[in-house]
């Protein structure tokens, strides 16, 4: 048998060796699907959110001493959600430190035994996530799909708050998927959460989601700390009735004590601004203590507290009464307000500050404690406008730096808090698809009635962080006849041409022909020559 193998061989044209090479190498070249720079900007991206992670855990252990010190200073209100937070990093922490194992165990998959998820060498392994997480019987995925369910109920079970509950169940949502690029192009509707997270998933790809899910857990577990220590001390009497409440001119009222207190404005100033507060004078009688009543409510000890979970400027007001020791009772009205802004940090991948030229790239810009409407911003080397609650730039000359600048409006007066240079890159290449309806087909076995359907050739760039289509200028089709002869067609823009369809149309089962010389320009002007397609009718 090996023998009559190679005398086939040897009986071979050159010409026709010459054909079988090119098909090695262009078949080689389609498997070359996943970029540097997509598994470089994965990697980025990864490293930015171990930081945060890194960050929110210290965040989250602040919020867990203050309701330990909130416990000593109010042992009744305080025992009973103390024990909840404890209760709460034990589950979280242990959800977490399960994501390390699976991260640990799909780059042991990718790279053997000495394995290190913060220098994975595999990283467009496509293969070791869905061997770890979806092999039929030991894949890790269903597991992990139900400690999320189990961790999503019992973290929304400890809060009332019905926007933080909509919040937190969206973030840890494990909910089927709605996905497209079958193997023909077709939508895969109804797709298991574990699937759409890590089938054809590459190495570096599968350890970022799984970033990801660790640091939306870690939100989670700080909404649930900050909810507890907001809730934790409100006041449960009702309005009081007060009756031979007398306005009156200010009296003077003896006290047992006399105190001197600060109020200022801010104790949080902005460089630039100015500290501002008011020293008052108080006399203290604990036997006549004054009634504070704030939006209806009565407070204790003059203490106004409530939880701010809804961003923006609100509005309160009420009264205070104070009964003198001859039985006289003086009331004093009062109105203010408080702002309510995200909470944000600044974290900042310095090998990640990059622009696209030709396109708009979204920028979140915001100073901490200072409303979006009181914030303006310019850049050099293009444009940046407004645009909802985010602004947009628009770079102009690639391989220059553009430079955002931000200033504020605090107290009446603006000042600038601050700037950030940007490197200005042109596009990646894009990736060829035959138009199937709304659908992307991106070689392989395609169906004849859906290959007859094709409206013609596309690209676009698609990886999951930026998707932008771009138009094809030109291609050229390559079908063999049945003596092995290569006949090259030539498309002139992206459509099927007369004769092209006339020659797809005469495939029968299990013939292949290419899509090859395809040039595409993108919004930023540019014509790139584009990888080629394979196609086989099903």
């Amino acid at each position: 048998m090996a023998n009559g193998r190679n005398q086939s061989v040897n009986k071979m044209s050159p010409r026709q060796k010459m054909i079988n090479l090119m098909y090695i190498v262009l078949t080689a070249m389609l498997a070359l699907n996943v970029s540097s720079d997509v598994l470089n900007g994965f990697s980025q991206v990864a490293d930015s959110l171990e930081r945060s992670n890194r960050i929110i855990t210290a965040r989250n252990q602040g919020l867990y001493l203050a309701l330990q010190q909130f416990n000593e200073k109010n042992p009744v209100n305080g025992k009973k959600f103390l024990a909840q937070a404890t209760d709460l990093r034990a589950k979280s922490d242990m959800l977490y430190s399960y994501i390390d194992s699976l991260k640990f165990e799909i780059v042991k998959e990718a790279d053997g035994e000495n394995a290190d998820v913060h220098n994975i060498i595999n990283r467009d392994d496509l293969e070791a996530a869905a061997h770890v997480m979806l092999t039929p019987g030991t894949g890790r995925g269903p597991e992990l799909r139900a400690k999320i369910d189990a961790f999503r109920t019992y973290v929304t079970g400890l809060i009332n708050d019905k926007y933080m509950k909509d919040n937190i169940a969206q973030a840890l949502s494990t909910d089927n998927r709605n996905t497209k690029g079958g193997e023909n192009g077709e939508e895969l509707s109804n797709k298991k959460w574990e699937e759409a997270m890590f089938e054809n998933m590459p190495t570096i790809a599968a350890v970022t989601m799984l970033s990801k899910l660790q640091n939306d857990i870690r939100y989670a577990e700080g909404q649930v700390l900050n909810h507890m220590l907001s809730e934790g001390d409100e006041p449960a009497h009702p309005e009081p009735v007060i009756e031979n409440i007398t306005p009156a001119p200010p009296v003077p009222l003896q006290g047992d004590s006399f105190e001197a207190f600060v109020c200022p404005q801010s104790s949080i100033v902005m460089k630039g601004s100015r500290y501002s507060a008011d020293i008052v004078m108080a006399a203290i009688d604990e036997s006549h203590r004054p009634v504070v009543v704030v939006n209806g409510q009565r407070i204790t000890n003059g203490h106004y507290e409530v939880g701010a979970s809804t961003p923006g400027t609100h509005n309160y007001s009420g009264y205070v009464t104070v009964t003198d020791r001859n039985g006289k009772t003086y009331k004093r009205e009062f109105q203010s307000s408080y702002t309510v802004v995200e909470p944000m940090a600044t974290i900042q991948a310095t090998m990640m500050n990059v622009f696209y030229a030709g396109i708009d790239n979204p920028v979140s810009i915001g100073v901490g404690g200072v409303p979006g409407s009181n914030i303006s911003a310019t850049m050099t080397n293009g444009t940046l406008t407004k645009s909802g609650n985010g602004w947009v730039a628009r770079c102009s000359k690639v391989g220059a730096e553009c430079e955002i600048s931000v200033s504020a409006e605090v107290n009446g007066k603006r000042i600038s808090v601050g700037s950030t240079k940007f490197r200005v890159r042109k596009l990646p290449d894009p990736l060829p698809y035959l138009s199937v309806g709304d659908n992307r087909f991106k070689g392989g076995r395609i169906a004849k009635a859906s290959l007859m359907g094709a409206s013609g050739v596309g690209a676009a760039i698609d990886d999951g962080i930026l998707d932008i289509k771009y138009h094809v200028v030109s291609f050229e089709t390559v079908f063999f006849d049945s003596m092995g002869n290569a006949m090259p067609e030539v498309s002139s823009g992206g459509g099927f041409s007369e004769r092209q369809r006339a020659a797809i149309k005469n495939l029968k089962h299990g013939k292949r022909f290419y899509i090859s010389r395809i040039k595409a320009s993108g919004p930023d002007g540019i014509t790139r020559d584009l990888p080629p397609l394979e196609i086989i009718v099903n």
